[in-house]
């Protein structure tokens, strides 16, 4: 029997009770945040593992484009053609909060309006499969951040995740069953305490009726 360290009284076991009742609600409150965060990490999981896909696919049409182009055109031209960027890209971050994990929430901003400013280049001395490869990369892009913020998130959430199972793990392995072992052994100390002041009580009765009416001397 693992017990906790304190003096048996009725006090201390009336404290502990109210303990044991504050650690069951907050390993219930655990719990709940524990399948939560679950059921929105697995959700996160496979959405990453769709996009992921989906990216993987996009990236290799990409570099496939840049392939073509670099067939159809020399190395020189090709590089001094992407040389000079018109248009630049930045990412916000901000964050959002799941179940008091605070994960990020990236989006890209463009410092150009004009749609066109993604060519970094003239069209009159590149080839279409140039155009293609720009074109593409840039739609994936917002796929690119957006697969950046659920692989953090879901790292955040894994952590997370993990440190609300070691909380619930200690309550209901380790601190619910101390609680609940020490109110038992105070109450049996409690119980053996009552019967022993009884046993004294009556002794020192019958040592009273004893003096008083002389019991003892009266069938000698």
């Amino acid at each position: 029997m693992d017990i906790i360290n304190v003096n048996p009284t009725r006090m201390q076991m009336t404290k502990l009770k109210k303990q044991l009742v504050t650690a069951k609600r907050g390993h219930k409150m655990l719990k709940d945040k524990r399948d939560e965060l679950m059921r929105q990490f697995i959700e996160l999981v496979q959405e990453n593992k769709r996009l992921r896909e989906k990216v993987e696919t996009e990236l290799e049409q990409c570099s496939s484009h840049f392939v073509n182009a670099g067939a159809v055109m020399s190395k020189k031209a090709l590089d001094s053609s992407l040389m000079s960027s018109k248009q630049q890209t930045g990412v916000e971050v901000s964050s959002r909060n799941i179940m008091s994990v605070d994960v990020p929430v990236f989006s890209s901003v463009n410092q150009s309006p004009n749609e066109g400013d993604i060519y970094p280049y003239g069209f009159a001395f590149t080839s279409f499969e140039l155009d293609d490869a720009v074109s593409a990369l840039n739609m994936l892009l917002p796929d690119l951040i957006r697969l950046a913020e659920i692989e953090k998130s879901c790292e955040l959430m894994a952590a997370e995740i993990e440190r609300t199972r070691r909380r619930v793990n200690s309550l209901e392995h380790v601190m619910i069953p101390r609680y609940e072992d020490t109110i038992k052994y105070i109450s049996m100390k409690l119980e053996e305490n009552d019967r022993s002041s009884r046993t004294r009580l009556m002794k020192v009765k019958d040592m009273l009726l004893d003096k008083a009416h002389n019991y003892s001397g009266k069938y000698s």
